[in-house]
């Protein structure tokens, strides 16, 4: 059996950040409304000519330089991102060009929140499956590009970023114990209108907007993720004591709030990033795991727990041993 181990994590923010108090000049909302529904304070915007792709190549390198791996080493790319450069080709194949990956597969996966989630299984079954030998699994958007700057809804919650995790293929009696565990995905497509975007090339021709019944996807969120959570700790003969870090999506504190307390878990085990980074879609649990690699407190051989719902609804879970 071989398993997929994590040899590296990075990660890149557009050098714009955006704060509620700047936002509230334009919009009716204020710096107290925003974070007290939310608990976020500020977001990264990307530069006009910013593109997906470019925040991607940043945190590929990023995630390269890490794992002291070259572009060229790399036997897939699986990309993340509800906001692509183009409608075709994927977004992953301009990563691949600028990496000097030559070889190998690129392309996208599309579940807007929960995207890493499901792009880092994807990957995981090609190690695991002996199809790859080393993976980039990236998370990018561009999300601000989506949103109604006039919908007080929705235009506070998202920002912009992108992180990524080179993943290896090693035969399990050899990880040290190391490694992605399991994976869990899960949809309920009778859920789609709840959370999507207006538009789309077959629908309106349209790039659209965000629309979103926030009570719903909160009621949602907060029932989906403790099951999921409770599915992979079970399938791994674990309990929530066994977790090291949970490092949810970064949709909103209250959502890691209630997640935290339903495993039981301290808030200073919850990693939540989404004061300064606001909900960056598919970008939000590599850019979290980033931060909490580069300030220590995430250590090789930790059990990391990484959770995430979007729109679909999708969700979805993986279990990593650091």
């Amino acid at each position: 059996m071989m398993r997929s181990v994590v040899l590296g994590c990075g990660s890149y923010l557009p050098a714009k950040s955006v704060t509620n108090d700047e936002i509230a000049k334009t919009v009716d909302t204020s710096d107290e409304w925003i974070t007290q529904r939310t608990g976020i304070r500020s977001r990264h915007i990307a530069a006009k000519d910013e593109k997906t792709s470019d925040l991607a190549i940043a945190a590929a390198r990023s995630a390269l330089e890490f794992a002291g791996v070259a572009g060229r080493d790399l036997d897939l790319i699986v990309l993340a991102t509800t906001t692509p450069d183009r409608t075709f080709p994927a977004t992953a194949v301009r990563v691949q060009r600028a990496l000097g990956m030559s070889h190998g597969a690129a392309f996208d996966v599309q579940a807007v929140c929960s995207g890493f989630v499901y792009a880092l299984a994807v990957a995981d079954n090609f190690l695991r499956l002996g199809q790859a030998k080393r993976a980039l699994v990236i998370g990018a958007e561009t999300f601000s590009r989506l949103l109604d700057w006039e919908d007080r809804g929705t235009c506070v919650l998202f920002g912009d970023g992108a992180g990524a995790v080179v993943i290896e293929a090693r035969p399990e009696a050899g990880a040290g114990g190391r490694g992605v565990l399991s994976t869990h995905l899960h949809s309920d497509g009778t859920q789609e209108d709840i959370l999507y975007v207006d538009g789309g090339p077959s629908s309106t021709g349209t790039v659209g907007k965000v629309r979103m019944n926030g009570k719903e996807v909160f009621r949602h969120a907060v029932h989906r993720l403790a099951d999921v959570v409770e599915e992979s700790l079970a399938a791994n003969g674990l309990s929530p004591s066994d977790i090291d870090w949970l490092v949810p999506h970064q949709a909103n504190q209250r959502i890691l709030d209630s997640t935290g307390r339903k495993l039981g878990l301290p808030p200073e085990r919850v990693v939540s990033t989404i004061a300064t980074h606001g909900n960056t879609s598919a970008a939000s649990i590599p850019l979290a795991l980033s931060a909490a690699i580069a300030d220590g407190r995430i250590k090789q051989g930790n059990l990391v727990l990484v959770e995430a719902m979007g729109g679909g609804l999708t969700w979805g879970a993986a279990l990593i041993r650091w």
